[in-house]
């Protein structure tokens, strides 16, 4: 029996607790009779669609028999052209941080001369008071 090739497209139309199928490694396999059954529950397989979940897979770290296990939900094969590449990220521009200008440094600079004020004006009244 020869499997079909599946592109990105076909296989995120499969992507709810009806018909849901992933694609792990390249290969596209339908999970649905596995939801129930799966030990992370079906909430995280779901997440998993429409997209490679090769690294979703991986980072769980799946036992062996688990491995094994796939083979009976496999359906076919994905045509890695319509995988989108890996896109560097760019963090977007933002403009330069002034902290002089945030309400922060101006309560901190509150704090820090408010109490020196104070302490001003006491040795003010002090001193007056002592020479009157």
């Amino acid at each position: 029996m020869t499997k079909k090739l599946f592109t990105l497209d076909e296989v995120s139309h499969h992507n709810h607790s009806k018909d849901c199928w992933l694609l792990i490694h390249g290969k596209v396999y339908n999970v649905t009779k596995f939801l129930d059954d799966h030990p992370g529950g079906d909430d995280v397989l779901l997440s998993s669609t429409g997209k490679d979940a090769t690294n979703d897979f991986d980072d769980i770290g799946h036992s062996t028999s688990a491995v094994a296990m796939m083979d009976e939900f496999y359906v076919g094969d994905i045509d890695t052209s319509t995988i989108p590449s890996k896109v560097q990220y760019t963090p977007p521009k933002q403009p330069h941080y002034n902290q002089d200008k945030t309400p922060e440094f101006i309560i901190k600079l509150l704090q820090f001369l408010l109490p020196m004020f104070i302490l001003g004006v006491a040795f003010g009244i002090r001193y007056y008071a002592k020479s009157a």
